[in-house]
C-alpha cells in the first residue's frame, strides 16, 4: 500500500504527511523523493512550509537549512540532523519506511 503518488509530488514543493505518528516532510527532486522529519531541529516549526533550492530546504522560520538526502543540518541556527526515511518508489506508488 503506498503512502502517496509520485503526481502528488510537485517538483521541489515539499508535502507534510503523517505515518504512523510522524510528521514527514516529502520532497521530489528530478525523478528522487526524499523524506525526512518534519520539524527543524532548531525550533518547532515544519519544513514542509520552507524553500528547496537544489537537495537543500530552509526552514522558514529561522532560515535553518538542511540536507534531503541525509538529514544534516547545513547553516545555523540548526546544529543537528533530523532523522531520514527511507523512500521507495514502485510505478506511480510512494512508499515511506518510518
Amino acid at each position: 500500500m503506498s503512502d502517496l503518488s509520485l503526481d502528488q509530488l510537485q517538483e521541489s514543493k515539499p508535502l507534510r504527511l503523517e505515518k504512523s505518528g510522524k510528521a514527514i516532510c516529502v520532497t521530489r527532486i528530478g525523478s528522487e523523493v526524499f523524506a525526512i522529519a518534519d520539524t527543524c531541529s532548531h525550533s518547532d516549526a515544519s519544513l514542509a512550509e520552507g524553500e528547496v533550492s537544489g537537495f537543500t530546504i530552509e526552514c522558514w522560520l529561522h532560515g535553518a537549512q538542511f540536507d534531503l538526502r541525509n538529514g544534516q543540518a547545513t547553516t545555523p541556527p540548526a546544529t543537528q540532523s533530523v532523522e531520514v526515511f527511507a523512500v521507495r518508489i514502485d510505478g506511480d506508488s510512494v512508499m515511506i519506511d518510518v
